[in-house]
């Protein structure tokens, strides 16, 4: 009798009626579309992965089309005032347009993998990618249907301010050397702009993992009631590890030297993507031995501190994406090379 009480199994939860879910998938919707237009739009993928858990990948999908609706709707109301240049109004329904197939679109195809836990990196560098196509599928569509490019369009506002820039330089006395740096920089960074969004694509994606990896934790601790029932393990910013493949595409971006021409503007756009990945995974390196230390809030305030003033002089960046490259081959989280006998690690 007592063996067959304790083999029972957890009694199921009663299903969620027709009603409260299509209230949850309104509310999720009205959400998102109030979050595309303020600086929390980096959280829409966590607001959609929520959604997903409660409601089901239709649900999900009903959610980011309601949403999608209703951020049209806003900025057809806004886009078109008086004081609205027609390209800056195109611009608006771009913007709109890039966050659905850049950011909710890959949200909701990478929501399988958020759902089986699979590891961080490899559920980062698939929403990347796809993200990469989303922005290919707005500059399209946008081009289709409007005859506007905001590629072109952020390209021309680059090289508008660009002289500004350089001609408060030149008042206020600043060194021809300096000037001519900066100039560099400039004509650079029109040439990055496509890795400099999907820095913004990135950055976004690892901010709504951490907040969903919170939040889910928080919600199985209130249902348990108990810290060991929750994942609390799930997209912690520390466990943050790329996919060693990435290494190929490192190699790719490194031939940016040797080639000219269109091929060197899409190999240092490789070359910068990864590298700030690499920079990411050096910085989850870094959290991770703060806590393997037993840091305190004062301990970790402080050792920011020392990170922040090396990121002054440009030592910490370039220490941090050395060190997150070579985590590729040393597990620098436990101290031991990737290929030892005892490394878990698939090779």
């Amino acid at each position: 009798m007592t063996d067959t009480l304790q083999q029972q199994e957890p009694v199921a939860l009663p299903e969620r009626s027709f009603g409260r879910i299509v209230r949850s998938v309104l509310g999720y919707a009205l959400l998102v579309a109030l979050m595309s237009f303020t600086p929390v739009f980096v959280f829409i993928p966590a607001a959609l992965f929520a959604c997903g858990i409660r409601n089901g990948k239709f649900g999900v999908s009903v959610t980011l089309a309601i949403a999608t609706v209703a951020a049209w709707f806003l900025t057809a109301q806004t886009a078109h005032a008086p004081a609205v240049a027609p390209a800056d109004a195109l611009m608006e329904y771009a913007y709109v347009a890039g966050l659905v197939l850049a950011i909710g679109v890959p949200a909701l195809i990478v929501l399988p993998l958020v759902e089986r836990a699979e590891s961080f990196g490899r559920v980062l560098v698939n929403a990347v990618l796809l993200g990469l196509s989303g922005l290919g599928a707005t500059e399209a569509f946008m081009r289709a249907a409007y005859h506007f490019s905001p590629y072109r369009y952020h390209i021309d506002k680059m090289r508008e301010t660009g002289p500004q820039v350089i001609a408060v330089y030149q008042k206020a006395g600043v060194p021809a050397e300096v000037i001519s740096v900066v100039k560099r920089w400039i004509d650079f960074g029109t040439s990055l702009l496509p890795a400099i969004v999907l820095m913004y694509i990135i950055i976004v994606f690892v901010l709504s993992l951490v907040m969903f990896g919170r939040l889910k934790a928080w919600r199985e601790w209130v249902t348990h009631r108990d810290a060991s029932a929750s994942d609390r393990g799930a997209y912690l910013f520390r466990n943050f590890s790329l996919p060693e493949w990435l290494l190929f595409a490192f190699v790719i971006g490194g031939i940016t030297p040797l080639v000219s021409g269109a091929l060197q503007k899409v190999t240092a756009n490789i070359l910068f993507v990864v590298v700030f990945l690499y920079l990411l995974q050096g910085l989850a390196i870094f959290r991770s031995l703060l806590v393997a230390v037993g840091a305190g809030f004062g301990g970790v305030m402080f050792g920011y501190f020392i990170l922040g003033l090396l990121t002054i002089t440009g030592i910490a960046p370039f220490l941090l994406s050395i060190a997150g490259l070579f985590d590729s081959f040393f597990d620098f989280r436990h101290f031991r090379r990737k290929d030892h006998s005892d490394e878990g690690h698939p090779h």
